[in-house]
C-alpha cells in the first residue's frame, strides 16, 4: 500500500470530506454547498430537477422528512410524465431546499451514553430520528446523530 502525503492530513480539529465537514463531534454539510443551493435557480427541465433530487438525495441523512417532499419531486422526473412545477411541487421544492440551508450538525456517537430515538409517521411516510445528549463545555445538547424517512408505497 503506498500513501501520498500530498493527501494525507494530521492533526486538524475539523477537515472537508465528499461534501462534508467532519471533526471528532460532528458531521455537517460543506458552506459553499449551502451557499450553492441558494444561488441555484429553480430546475426548468426534469434534467435539472434530476440532478438537485440526486444533490438532495445524497445529504438526505441530514434532512428531517425529506421522503414526503421528495415524493413529489420525484414523481415529474418520470419518462411519462410532462415536466410542470405546480404550485404543490414549488412547496416542496423549497422545504428541500430549506431543509438543505438549515441542516443540522449530526453528532458523532459516543456509546458510552444512551441514545434517545424519535419515531414519527403519518399516512404518507414513516421517520425516525437518533438523538444523542452530549455535555460540550459545561452545556447539555441534544442533537441528532442520523435521521432516517421513507415514503409508504401504496398497496
Amino acid at each position: 500500500m503506498n500513501i501520498s502525503l500530498k493527501k494525507c492530513k494530521f492533526g486538524f480539529e475539523e477537515l472537508e470530506s465528499l461534501g462534508n465537514i467532519v471533526s471528532g463531534l460532528s458531521l455537517g454539510i460543506e458552506k459553499d454547498i449551502v451557499e450553492e443551493v441558494l444561488l441555484k435557480p429553480i430546475p426548468q427541465n426534469k434534467k435539472e430537477m434530476m440532478l438537485f433530487f440526486c444533490f438532495s438525495s445524497y445529504y438526505r441523512k441530514h434532512l428531517r422528512d425529506s421522503a414526503i417532499p421528495a415524493r413529489s419531486l420525484y414523481r415529474i422526473c418520470d419518462q411519462q410524465t410532462v415536466y410542470e412545477m405546480t404550485q404543490e411541487r414549488m412547496k416542496d421544492y423549497g422545504k428541500i431546499r430549506k431543509a438543505l440551508t438549515e441542516a443540522p450538525l449530526h453528532l458523532m456517537p459516543a456509546w458510552n451514553i444512551s441514545l434517545k430515538l424519535y419515531i414519527y409517521a403519518c399516512g404518507d411516510g414513516l421517520g425516525a430520528a437518533l438523538h444523542q445528549v452530549k455535555s460540550i463545555g459545561d452545556k447539555p445538547i441534544e442533537g441528532p446523530g442520523c435521521y432516517i424517512s421513507r415514503k409508504i408505497k401504496p398497496t
